[in-house]
């Protein structure tokens, strides 16, 4: 009887331990790849699941998206610029067979493959477009990469472009060219200035030629401008309407003066 009883509670513990051996529970973000004996038989998840103990396995996948990364590359840009640059990656599985199947491990090989398409597409390009072009190098290193690793079953959703280390001598250059270039457009800002304030002058004295009256009101209003000041000398000088008057008078009087010898 009681071998009996034994033999019904070794029963239920095998049982009880099958039983846990062959649930699963795969999360939202997760994905199940079977193996049974030696085959993939699918991808499960998420939820609860059950496998055959000893005969099926079962490999987790993680279906986030995840961040590699690339370590600082010496670079030498088109035209000969040494200079190191590091990125980072943004990736996720699509496929969680063929990131378990087809490569051994698909987050290294990611970042491996990314190392080098960084060298290579900054080799084919010059400095200045590195750092006036960031985002379409950018796009042209997403769209690579993505296509490399498109057979392992991953995406390549983003790749963005961190430093870019100059050498000193370099930005000592590059500082001297900026501030050369600022001195630049403050000139040629001051000198379209002057050339607006010129024509807006000159303008201004060709109407007051038409009007002689507004030129006599313009500088009577600069009397007084001035004499509001304390401590100011003021000189009238003489009006330009006299002056006229004046030499037109001694014309005049030029033209009626009698020949000599009457």
């Amino acid at each position: 009887m009681e071998d009996l009883g034994f033999g019904i509670v070794a029963a239920i513990a095998v049982a009880v331990l099958v039983l846990f051996a062959a649930v699963r529970i795969v999360a939202e973000y997760e994905r199940g790849v079977i193996f049974r004996l030696g085959r993939v038989t699918g991808a499960k998840g998420p939820g609860l699941f059950f496998i055959i103990p000893i005969i099926d396995k079962m490999i987790k996948v993680n279906l986030q998206t995840a961040t590699a990364d690339i370590p600082p590359q010496d670079v030498i840009t088109k035209d000969n610029v040494t200079l190191r640059v590091n990125a980072v990656t943004y990736f996720n599985v699509v496929d969680p067979v063929k990131a378990i199947v087809a490569i051994q491990s698909y987050n290294y090989a990611t970042s491996q493959v990314a190392q080098t398409t960084l060298r290579s597409i900054l080799g084919q390009v010059e400095l200045d477009d590195l750092l006036a072009k960031r985002d379409e190098i950018n796009q042209e290193l997403q769209e690579i990469i993505d296509e490399l690793t498109n057979p392992w079953g991953v995406k390549v959703t983003l790749v963005e472009i961190k430093d870019v280390e100059l050498p000193e001598g370099m930005r000592r250059a590059m500082g001297r060219q900026a501030e050369a270039e600022r001195e630049r457009r403050s000139k040629v800002i001051h000198s379209l200035g002057e050339k607006e304030a010129a024509k807006a002058l000159g303008e201004a004295a060709e109407e007051l030629e038409r009007h002689p009256a507004a030129m006599q009101l313009r500088l009577l209003s600069t009397m007084v401008e001035v004499a509001a000041e304390k401590n100011s000398t003021l000189v009238f000088p003489v009006p330009v309407e006299l002056l006229r008057f004046a030499e037109s008078m001694a014309a005049a009087t030029k033209d009626v003066e009698p020949a000599p010898g009457i």
